[in-house]
This record gives structure tokens, sequence and C-alpha cells, in this order.
């Protein structure tokens, strides 16, 4: 009470704002990251949508790309494909807007019609080559929204797994309850999988009220299993969790871990597939894109939602899964620290 009654002073909240911008300063993992983290996302944005003007269209090519007008269309990437039905697949899944044909004559071509980006490469096509023989495409055709929905919820999954988890452990070190739990005999491995397993619950449960309010008012309709989905979301989240749990594990600065999580969820938002497909980018992008665990999520989501693939499908990424969520929970446990000292 007697704090509210002294009146304001502006010498007293210098003091304030001058002792913390020196605890700021004085940090000096935190300062680097608070400097660096914004400077490497330039840098790294540059390297990968700098350079030439970025190509507008998508469109896949079977056979030679020699003497044909289409080829030349500015603002279009051509990329060559090699099998025919895993090509016109990824046109039905908006991987490619058009799917090119040059093996004969006249050239036969694929494009989804109610796909905005489609109908145009699919005029332009008809301008230079008209003889050009539109084909069916066998299966149901992916709308845009669709093929967007799980990447959204990915990205929320993302943030809640990583952030969350991460803040958490670092405020309970700040304010001394890691140092207290020190005393107990929990050990640095079962308090992390306690850290897991709780934000997991809360993951899937907000990630299941958005799955289910808007995939119904977007009219999203999976075709696949339900119990795959979820398998999908529980390991996704689990290995997401236990990725920011490494950051937190150790350090026990704000700002140095709110840097170095930044640093861990742009690069998935950029390369793993959340807004666009990286069909037909450089091969060490999207190589670089395989280490990353939401590329893995997404991947085995879409399968499974838009394509219906079984568990042999998606294999793969749900062993990647549970191997990195072993693997950045051994982690984190072996360079855990109880005391911010």
């Amino acid at each position: 009470m007697n704090n509210l009654n002294r009146g304001f002073s502006l010498r007293r909240l210098l003091a304030v704002w001058h002792a913390r911008n020196l605890e700021f300063v004085r940090d000096r993992a935190s300062l680097i990251f608070t400097v660096g983290v914004p400077v490497a996302l330039v840098i790294a944005m540059g390297i990968i949508f700098g350079g030439p003007p970025r190509p507008l269209f998508k469109v896949g090519v079977l056979g030679p790309q020699q003497n044909y007008a289409f080829l030349h269309e500015r603002y279009f990437q051509f990329v060559p494909e090699h099998n025919p039905a895993e090509a016109v697949h990824a046109v039905s899944r908006a991987d490619l807007d058009l799917l090119l044909d040059l093996r004969g004559r006249p050239a036969r071509y694929w494009s989804v019609q109610d796909s905005p980006k489609g109908y145009v490469a699919e005029k332009l096509l008809l301008q230079a080559d008209p003889q050009a023989q539109r084909q069916p495409i066998t299966g149901s055709a992916v709308r845009y929204i669709d093929w967007l929905f799980p990447g959204v919820l990915g990205m929320n999954m993302m943030f809640t797994c990583i952030m969350g988890a991460g803040y958490v452990v670092v405020r309970y070190r700040k304010n001394g309850f890691l140092k207290r739990l020190s005393a107990t005999p929990v050990t640095a491995f079962e308090f992390l999988t306690a850290q897991v397993l709780s934000r997991l619950g809360l993951t899937l449960a907000i990630t299941l009220i958005l799955y289910l309010g808007v995939g119904t008012v977007i009219g999203f309709h999976s075709v696949g299993s339900p119990a795959l989905l979820l398998l999908i979301a529980v390991l996704g989240c689990l290995s997401l969790i236990a990725f920011g749990l490494i950051i937190a594990a150790r350090f026990a600065s704000e700002e140095l871990v709110g840097g170095m999580l930044n640093l861990l969820t742009w690069p998935m938002m950029l390369l793993s597939g959340i807004w666009f497909s990286l069909e037909g980018s450089p091969r060490w992008l999207q190589w670089l894109a395989q280490v990353l665990p939401l590329t893995h999520i997404l991947h085995a989501t879409r399968a499974v939602a838009l394509d219906g693939a079984g568990i042999g499908g998606i294999l793969p990424d749900l062993a990647y899964l549970g191997g990195t969520t072993l693997l950045f929970l051994g982690v984190g446990a072996l360079t855990f620290r109880w005391r911010s000292d």
C-alpha cells in the first residue's frame, strides 16, 4: 500500500529500465541469439527465396523438353518427371499445377479443373499448342484447402509443443522449482517424460477441437483411418515436445531460449510443406526438409487423410518420429540442469 502512495518517479523508472538493460546486455548468449537469429533468418530466406523471380506455376514434363513453345513461358517451373503414374497423382494432389506429356504428338496434359493455377496454366498451354489433348485424372482431385488443412494443424501443433514445453521448463528453473525438485528422488528423464506426457494431452485436445471444428466448416473429409491419424498425432507431438525440451533442458534465460526455439520452428515453417510443396526444389533442400519432424508428420497425415494410405505406407515416417522422440529425450536427460547457476 505504501508503494502506491509514493507517486510516480521518473528517476526510479529509469533506474529499473537501466538495470534491465544491463541484465540483458550482460547475458551474452541471449544477446547473441537476439541479434543473430533475425540475421540468420534473413540469410536463410535469401538463399531459399532469393535470386531471379520465383515461378508462379509448377509443371511436370514427361519426355524431351525441346522445340516446344510452351516450355519457354515465363514464370513457369518445368520439372522433369519419369514416373507417369506418380506425376498424375502429384497433379491430383496439388503438388503440380499441370502435367505435360511430350512423348508423342499431339501433346497430352493433365490438370485439375477447379484449380485456379491449373486453369491459367491450361489456358496458356492451349494458346501455345491448340492441339494439346486433356487427359482425365483418375480418382478424386484434392482442393488446395484440403491439402493445406493438415499443414495448418501441424503448424499449430508445432508451436504448442515446442514453445509450450520449452518455456514451462525454463520458468521452473528460473523460479527455483527445479532446484527444490532436485532434492527428491525424481530423475531428469522422469521429469522430462512427465512434461512430455502433460503437453501431449493438451496438444491432442486442442488439435482434435480444431480438426472437428474447422474441418466441419471447410468440409474436410478424411478418406483414411482415424486411428492412424491419431497415431500420427501422438508420435508427432511426442517428437516435437522432446525436440523443444532439448533446448529448455539446459538454459535458464528466457531470451536465449526464445531465440533458440525460434531457430527450431522457423525452418519447419518454411521447409516442412505447410504452405507449399517442395516438389521441384533443389535436392539439398528436400534432404534438409527430411531431417525435420514436422515434414514426416505432414507427409504421413496427408497420405492417410487424402490418399487413404495404410500403416505400411507411412511406416518410415512413424519409425522416424518414434526414433527421434527417444533420441531427443535421451539428449535432453543427459544435458539437463536442475539449477540455473
